[in-house]
């Protein structure tokens, strides 16, 4: 993977394009502290909290127990990702409705559609929120409808300061987004 830098401030959005094995889902997973960096470093402003404790990343797996309910699997992420600052977190029934799924809170997760698994995995960012979301192919599976919904979410996220870095081959309605695009595959 080639060097890479950038910045990011409060309410700005960047996207990561390029070919398959370019690197994005990489780069994603790298600040994301699931890989290690190759070279340099990752700095927040605010030097008091750990970088991991400032983001939220949702990659290509969903990352639910497919026998637990919807409630109870968001129930687990908001526990789980809670921090002290909380107060904005919304309770899994309004994260589902934001997606257009809270008819579903009570249905095993193993018993829905691709679509319908990756906004739950979506609504983790509302129940437990952090300042920066990592979101790897976030549109994966998603109708025009929920890719709406992502939009406005995301819009909402970055209108309160947040940050928001997607790696994407397709739009995913990030108003106003720089761009980063990585290198080419040999």
């Amino acid at each position: 993977m080639e060097a890479v830098d950038f910045a990011l401030s409060d309410g700005q959005a960047l996207i990561l394009s390029g070919p398959n094995g370019a690197g994005k889902s990489t780069l994603l997973r790298a600040i994301a502290g699931l890989l290690p960096l190759a070279a340099g470093r990752l700095t927040l402003d605010d030097d008091s909290e750990e970088i991991a404790a400032s983001l939220h990343y949702i990659g290509h797996a969903e990352g639910m127990k497919p026998a637990l309910t919807v409630r109870e699997n968001l129930d687990f992420w908001s526990s789980f990702l809670s921090r002290e600052s909380a107060a904005a977190a919304l309770a899994p029934q309004d994260a589902l409705t934001a997606f257009g799924l809270a008819h579903v809170i009570d249905i095993p997760a193993g018993y829905l559609s691709a679509g319908q698994k990756r906004r739950i995995a979506l609504a983790r960012l509302l129940v437990a929120p952090r300042p920066i979301w990592l979101l790897d192919e976030p549109t994966t599976a998603l109708d025009v409808r929920a890719q709406a919904a992502l939009a406005a979410v995301m819009a909402r996220h970055r209108a309160g300061g947040g940050i928001v870095l997607a790696a994407t081959h397709s739009p995913v309605g990030l108003e106003n987004a720089g761009e980063l695009k990585l290198g080419t595959v040999a």
